[in-house]
């Protein structure tokens, strides 16, 4: 006779009390911090409320139609702007800034880093001391320096009506550009073209190089032959530019600058400000010494079994770098570049010291004549805010494409 060992009866966990729930408790807890934060805000905000009213300032943003009545140099009817065109102002000139000290920082930064691992010595001592010189000296100093001593001490002056061409006090060049202390003229797009329908030509022909590039490397996939996507597009942007040229009325035949009549000022092309010439100059370089550092150590972290390889295959060090090297080191550097590229866009305040005027500018006036300053605040935070969550925008998409696929 068998006798079999009894089998245990399965007991089911029974659920804990809501007030011992992980679940529970980790909702409660947000949903407290939510309604502190929420409170906190709305002492915050009536407060100031109640001040605004005590001291007789607005408390809505009806002050954007009021009169700027403030000169802005560049803008010769700023005064008559309302609040919100002069904001509209300062904040294409903080996106010039941007448009040119980014690539151009970036450009500078990898060519410095590059040059810190060079084997030539004279190479290498050049990229270490300009990283030195600009990283230890405050962007400020720079600014100062490269409006003070280069664009106002160095530039040749703009004399009068005895400034004749062809004498080496003629600060103009080849009847094109004029190189001033009152500023930079260069040759611009005639103006009696249609400058939109370019620009819109210019769209297309990005987005069809991108097509071509596309395709080409689809070829390149299906049948091995080489893709040579730089030639086709550029074939394809050389194309699509001339008709948009030829339907927009020629606008590359470009407009000269040259001294006006009055022998005081600069006529035709565009006038770059010597202001925005010193704060784009000053931050372009002072950040592309931070930027050579992020390219320096990215290409460290990459496996010296990768250069090995190349050497052996007879690469050349611009092969070697283009092919095998950047590609991996932008999967590492792009974050950090990122934070460099928000460092210039709000180092770009700093334009007040040599007065250009950028959005920070155009606070500080409307603060002085009278505006509410907190409605002021709010309106330059988001201003600010849509500069840097446009470049995280982008850094992010390149981040993600760029990022090893795992499986």
């Amino acid at each position: 006779m068998s006798m079999t060992a009894p089998i245990p009866e399965l007991r089911t966990e029974e659920s804990p009390p809501f007030y011992r729930d992980v679940r529970v408790l980790r909702w409660v807890g947000q949903i407290a911090v939510v309604i502190l934060v929420a409170a906190f805000l709305a002492y915050l905000f009536r407060n100031v409320r109640t001040n605004l009213v005590e001291t007789g300032l607005p408390t809505g943003f009806g002050f954007l139609d009021g009169k700027f009545g403030s000169a802005v140099p560049g803008l010769p009817d700023a005064a008559d702007l309302t609040v919100a065109e002069a904001f509209q102002a300062g904040f294409m000139n903080t996106l010039r800034v941007i448009l040119f000290g980014i690539p151009g920082c970036t450009l500078i930064g990898i060519m410095i880093g590059i040059a810190r691992l060079s084997d030539n010595l004279a190479v290498r001592t050049f990229g270490t001391t300009y990283v030195e010189m600009f990283r230890n000296i405050p962007a400020l100093v720079w600014i100062f320096i490269t409006h003070f001593a280069i664009s106002l001490g160095s530039l040749p002056p703009i004399t009068g009506p005895d400034n004749t061409p062809g004498t080496p006090d003629d600060p103009t060049y080849f009847g094109l550009f004029v190189v001033s202390n009152r500023g930079i003229g260069v040759p611009w797009f005639d103006p009696g073209a249609s400058l939109a329908v370019f620009v819109a030509g210019l769209f297309v022909a990005f987005l069809l190089v991108g097509a071509t590039l596309v395709w080409r490397r689809t070829v390149n996939e299906r049948t091995g032959n080489p893709a040579h996507g730089g030639r086709w597009g550029l074939a394809t942007f050389v194309v699509v530019v001339l008709i948009a040229n030829f339907i927009a009325g020629n606008p590359l035949a470009a407009e000269g600058s040259t001294i006006a009549e009055n022998g005081r000022n600069i006529a035709g092309g565009m006038t770059v400000q010597v202001p925005y010439f010193s704060l784009t100059l000053a931050l372009t370089l002072y950040t592309a010494s931070h930027v050579a550092e992020i390219v320096r150590g990215a290409i460290l972290a990459i496996h010296k079994g990768q250069s090995e390889a190349a050497n052996a295959i007879a690469l050349t060090t611009f092969q070697r770098y283009r092919f095998i090297i950047l590609p991996q080191a932008f999967r590492i550097m792009i974050p950090p570049l990122a934070n460099q590229y928000l460092n210039i866009t709000k180092n770009s305040s700093l334009a007040v010291a040599v007065g250009y005027i950028e959005i920070t500018a155009i606070f500080n006036r409307i603060a002085n004549n009278a505006a509410p300053a907190v409605q002021g605040v709010l309106i330059l935070m988001g201003l600010y805010l849509i500069f840097s969550l446009s470049i995280s925008l982008v850094a992010n998409y390149f981040n993600r494409r760029l990022s090893l696929e795992s499986r």
